[in-house]
C-alpha cells in the first residue's frame, strides 16, 4: 500500500489580512481532513517595488480598482505576532502549520517559529541566496516549479543539496502559476518526468478550477498535493476565485483518500472481497447432454457452465477422450 498523500490546504492570502478569518480557514481545513494549512509569510516592503504592476489574474480580481501590487500585498500582510497565534492555533487543532517565506528575513522568522517543512514558492526558484539559506537549515523542503524549465529545477535542487539538505528530504512540485490554470497547461506528465530525471519525490501544487486534476496527480505518483481554498469564492482578493470552498476541499480530500486505497499494492491477485465470486462466476465442465457409461467425452457431449464448483475448464483437454465411468444427466458435473 502506498504512503498517504500529504494534503496541504493553501490558505495563502485568502484571510484578507484578518486574523479571525485566518483562524476560520484553519478550522475549515481541519474539518475537510487536510494534513496541513499553509499561509504566505511576506512583507510588502521587502517583496515588491511600490510601482510594480498587478499580474493579469490579479487585475481580473481587482476590477474597478487602481491599486498597485504593493498596495494589494500591504493589505494582505500578517505580522509576526499574528503568525505566532496562527501557529499555536494549528497546534491546538492538530493540523500542521506551513508557510512560504519570500525573503531571507522570512526564512529566519519561520525557522525560529519552529517550522520543520519549508515551502519554496515558484517565484523564488531562481533566488540563489534564498535557496542556499533554506538548504542550510537541513529541513524538509517542498519546491514549487511554476514558470521553470528542467534546468532551473535542477539548479535549485542542486543548490539545496549542496547547501546541506538531503535529496530524500526534498519534494519537487509540478505547478503552473496562472490562476486558474487552463487544463491544457497543467502538464501532469512533467511531474513524472521530474521524478524519473531528478530522482526525487514529486507532488503537485494545483491552481486549476475543480478537483479532478489534483486527484489525477495522486494516481500518477504525487506524494504531496497542495490546493488553494477559501471560505467564500466571492470574497474580494486575488486568489479567492481560483480557490475551493470548504465543501469542495473536503470532497477533493475524500476522493484522494479513495484513490490511495484503490491504487493498492500492485500485486495481481484476487481480493478478499471477490474470492466468494469465483465459485459463482467461473464455470465447470458439465455434460452437454445425457452421457452413457462407457462413452468417450468429446466436444459434442461436454460443455462448460456455471457455477465453478466442479472440474475447471482449464482441464478441458484432459477430459476429452476419457471414458465415462458412469451415466451423466445433462448439466451434471463431469468427474475425472
Amino acid at each position: 500500500m502506498r504512503a498517504k498523500t500529504y494534503i496541504i490546504a493553501e490558505a495563502g492570502v485568502n484571510h484578507n489580512g484578518d486574523l479571525e478569518l485566518a483562524k476560520k480557514l484553519i478550522d475549515a481545513a481541519v474539518v475537510a481532513g487536510a494534513d496541513a494549512v499553509k499561509f504566505q509569510a511576506f512583507k510588502a516592503d521587502r517583496l515588491v517595488a511600490h510601482d510594480a504592476p498587478l499580474a493579469e489574474y490579479q487585475k481580473r480580481a481587482a476590477v474597478g480598482t487602481e491599486e498597485s501590487q504593493y498596495a494589494m500585498l500591504k493589505r494582505l500582510e500578517l505580522d509576526e505576532s499574528q503568525f505566532r497565534l496562527l501557529y499555536a492555533h494549528c497546534r491546538e487543532q492538530g493540523i500542521d502549520f506551513l508557510s512560504s517565506p519570500f525573503d531571507l528575513e522570512g526564512v529566519d522568522f519561520l525557522a525560529a517559529l519552529g517550522l520543520e517543512v519549508f515551502k519554496i514558492p515558484s517565484g523564488e526558484i531562481t533566488n540563489l541566496p534564498y535557496l542556499r539559506k533554506i538548504g542550510r537549515l537541513q529541513q524538509s523542503v517542498l519546491l514549487s516549479t511554476g514558470m521553470a524549465d528542467m534546468e532551473e529545477v535542477r539548479f535549485a535542487l542542486d543548490t539545496l543539496i549542496e547547501a546541506g539538505t538531503a535529496r530524500q528530504k526534498i519534494t519537487v512540485l509540478q505547478c503552473n502559476t496562472e490562476y486558474p490554470t487552463p487544463m491544457e497547461d497543467v502538464n501532469l506528465e512533467a511531474m513524472r518526468t521530474m521524478a524519473e530525471t531528478l530522482g526525487v519525490a514529486v507532488g503537485y501544487s494545483d491552481h486549476t478550477e475543480g478537483i479532478e486534476v489534483a486527484i489525477a496527480a495522486v494516481s500518477l505518483g504525487a506524494t504531496v498535493v497542495e490546493k488553494h481554498f477559501t471560505l467564500n469564492r466571492s470574497l474580494p482578493g486575488p486568489d479567492h476565485r481560483a480557490s475551493l470552498e470548504p465543501d469542495a476541499l473536503q470532497a477533493m480530500i475524500a476522493a484522494i483518500r479513495n484513490v490511495e486505497q484503490a491504487l493498492g499494492n500492485g500485486i495481481k491477485m484476487p481480493s478478499r472481497s471477490e474470492l466468494p465470486n469465483r465459485l459463482v462466476a467461473r464455470k465447470s465442465i458439465v455434460a452437454a447432454r445425457a452421457i452413457e457409461k462407457g462413452e468417450l467425452f468429446t466436444e459434442n457431449n461436454l460443455t462448460v457452465k456455471r457455477p465453478g464448483t466442479g472440474i475447471s475448464p482449464l482441464r478441458w483437454d484432459e477430459a476429452l477422450g476419457r471414458v465415462a465411468l458412469r451415466n451423466y444427466a445433462a448439466n451434471e458435473f463431469i468427474e475425472l
